[in-house]
């Protein structure tokens, strides 16, 4: 049985796990091997998810975990960036995993969360051409409502982000 909660110190290595394993899967042939790789040591690295574990406030609303018994299966993360609207930073679920409506239950927890928070609308950014991002988001009522250049672009890459909203109130 699945359970979704506040992620805590414990949960770190599988969280690091989840978003180093999702990552690869999703980005692999969207991206070089090179750029992959980096983001992970970037972002996923279990020392950073460590810091975040136990940090909340300024638009951080922490790390939650999908739970498998012991076993870290999915995570999410977002926060408030308005007064009234909030964004999901993060989001991934083991590959293996997929399909089985635990990212949906992320979602839903976090959504709840922000919503509790005052929260009216939630954005999220997807890389261009993520085929597994897009559809999940576009099903949960997300619509698109622009592009920018990506969050994490390092030298030579020329990135973009398609910006994705829904009303949560």
């Amino acid at each position: 049985m699945i359970r979704v909660r506040k992620a805590t110190v414990e949960h770190a290595e599988g969280i690091a796990r989840v978003c180093s394993e999702g990552w690869r899967d999703t980005y692999a042939g969207l991206h070089s091997a090179d750029y992959i790789e980096q983001a992970i040591r970037e972002f996923y690295n279990v020392e950073r998810i460590t810091r975040e574990t136990a940090e909340t406030g300024d638009g951080w609303d922490g790390w939650f975990v999908a739970l498998d018994g012991k076993e870290v299966v999915g995570a999410i993360g977002g926060g408030l960036t308005g007064p009234e609207e909030a964004e999901v930073f993060v989001l991934y679920v083991l590959p293996s995993r997929r399909g089985e409506g635990i990212g949906t239950r992320l979602l839903d927890h976090l959504s709840g969360i922000q919503r509790a928070k005052g929260a009216k609308k939630q954005w999220v950014s997807v890389t261009k051409g993520n085929v597994k991002g897009i559809p999940f988001y576009e099903a949960r009522g997300f619509r698109l409502v622009g592009e920018r250049e990506a969050h994490f672009n390092p030298d030579g890459e020329a990135l973009r982000s398609l910006r994705y909203v829904r009303d949560l109130s």
